[in-house]
C-alpha cells in the first residue's frame, strides 16, 4: 500500500509522478537492496569503531551460534553462516510437493592492517545478532590529544 497523495485528475495528472520515481530512484546502488548476487538477501550489519576496538553487529535472526564461522585472515575478516533444513525421509512417503530449506551467505570486510589483537576478538550471538569485539593493538589505539610545550 503507498501512501502517496495523488490528484484525481487521471492518467495525465499522475504522469508527472510516475516519470519523477523513475528517474528519481536510484537503479545503480545494488547495495540499497541488500542482494547478494544470487538474489537472496545478506545479513544487514553495523561495524562501530571505537577508540579500543571495532564492534561488529550482523542481523541474523532464526540463526544459532553454531551457524555461524568467523575467521581472521590477515586483516580480511570473514563472517560465513550454512543452515540446512535436514528432515530425514520415512519410507512410503510420497510427495507432490516438498519444499528444501537451505540459507547462506558469505561477507568479508577488510579491517586495516596490523592494528588488530588477533588472539583477543570475542563474538557471541543473542536475540537474533551476532556481536564481535576486536580489539585494537595497543599502538593503533588513538591517544588522547597532548599539549607541547613550546620552547
Amino acid at each position: 500500500m503507498s501512501l502517496v497523495k495523488r490528484s484525481n485528475g487521471g492518467f495525465w495528472s499522475d504522469f508527472p509522478s510516475l516519470f519523477n520515481d523513475f528517474w528519481t530512484r536510484d537503479w545503480f546502488d545494488w547495495a540499497l537492496g541488500n542482494f547478494s548476487a544470487t538474489g537472496t538477501t545478506v545479513p544487514a550489519v553495523n561495524i562501530i569503531e571505537t577508540r579500543d576496538s571495532f564492534e561488529v553487529e550482523m542481523a541474523a535472526p532464526g540463526m544459532d551460534k553454531k551457524d555461524f564461522k568467523v575467521e581472521l585472515d590477515g586483516n580480511l575478516l570473514t563472517i560465513s553462516s550454512e543452515k540446512k533444513d535436514e528432515r530425514e525421509l520415512k519410507e512410503g512417503e510420497n510427495y507432490t510437493r516438498r519444499e528444501f530449506s537451505y540459507q547462506s551467505f558469505r561477507r568479508t570486510f577488510t579491517l586495516p592492517k596490523d592494528v588488530v589483537e588477533v588472539d583477543q576478538i570475542k563474538a557471541y550471538y543473542k536475540d537474533g545478532i551476532l556481536h564481535l569485539t576486536i580489539p585494537k593493538k595497543e599502538e593503533a589505539k588513538q591517544k588522547p590529544p597532548k599539549m607541547i610545550e613550546i620552547a
